[in-house]
């Protein structure tokens, strides 16, 4: 079937608010990863889903916060610049009858756009039917949205409702993917991501927040099995210890989670090795920062 109609959807909120949990359930696949600790998302994440005539292409972004170092401030800009030239926004919030800064700071832009705005309140499995009417009520004194959809991504409830709504939305146009396309990530950037979602996972406080993955080798033998060699960069040395654990421990764990996910992610046979060094303040190094794929220039 052709398709006739096409359009890209950005997905924006503050941190934690379910973003990569809802634009997985969309597509139905595993394409950004996901924690329970904010700020995991920090790149822009294009996630495809082709169903019938009709191709979404959902943009999951950053969570808008307060940066507090050189990183932060890339995020934030990827964010700004996210909520512009597209079909149409889904501001994500949780069920809380209250509408805060980074809110504001995101109504605001998508007052400036010419284009529709949904209102999508997610975990409404936390919380009383009834407790969203004051969640809307305040939204809507806020700004005029096309539509308020209350879902819960965790549970996918309500996402059949926000693809026909979103369906309405798309432009007449050519496909910009193939059918069979779900992201626009490269596999290797994949993998190296879903390393960093079991750090998030395994590592408490601000340990993991301080790493970066890096996929040094990623080739596929003649029998399809696939070498993936993995480096973990943390900012100190006492951060490197806590990573790899007791007798290695900790990066073994860390290491046969992500084994597991990038096999099933790959539908085959994965040799992975980590190895852990130490980059001190390289959320602040800018030369660093771009090396690792956060690259502010674009």
């Amino acid at each position: 079937m052709p398709i006739k109609r096409c359009g890209i959807i950005t997905i924006c909120g503050r941190p934690n608010v379910g973003k990569s949990t809802l634009t997985n359930a969309l597509v139905g696949e595993k394409i950004a990863i996901v924690s329970n600790k904010p700020q995991t998302t920090r790149n822009r994440i294009c996630a495809v889903l082709t169903r019938g005539d009709s191709q979404f292409v959902f943009m999951d972004t950053p969570g808008l916060h307060k940066a507090a170092n050189r990183l932060g401030d890339y995020m934030v800009d990827v964010v700004k610049k996210s909520v512009a030239d597209v079909d149409g926004v889904l501001l994500l919030v949780e069920p809380i009858p209250n509408v805060g800064g980074p809110e504001r700071e995101l109504i605001d832009r998508i007052k400036g756009l010419n284009c529709p705005s949904v209102l999508v309140i997610n975990k409404i499995d936390t919380v009383e039917k009834p407790e969203l009417l004051a969640v809307i009520d305040a939204y809507s004194k806020v700004h005029d949205f096309d539509a308020i959809l209350p879902i819960s991504a965790k549970r996918k409830d309500g996402l059949e409702e926000l693809m026909d709504l979103l369906s309405g939305y798309l432009p007449e146009g050519p496909q910009l993917f193939p059918r069979d396309v779900v992201t626009d990530q490269p596999e290797r950037q994949i993998c190296a991501e879903i390393v960093r979602e079991k750090l998030l996972y395994c590592l408490e406080k601000e340990i993991p927040h301080g790493t970066a993955v890096e996929v040094t080798k990623f080739s596929e033998r003649d029998n399809g099995i696939i070498d993936l060699h993995v480096t973990i960069y943390c900012e100190k040395a006492s951060h490197k210890g806590i990573i790899i654990g007791k007798q290695g421990s900790m990066l073994k764990k860390i290491s046969s989670m992500a084994r597991e996910d990038v096999e099933r992610f790959m539908g085959t046979k994965v040799y992975l090795e980590t190895w852990v060094k130490v980059k001190e303040n390289w959320r602040d190094n800018l030369n660093l920062i771009r090396n690792f794929g956060f690259d502010e220039r674009e």
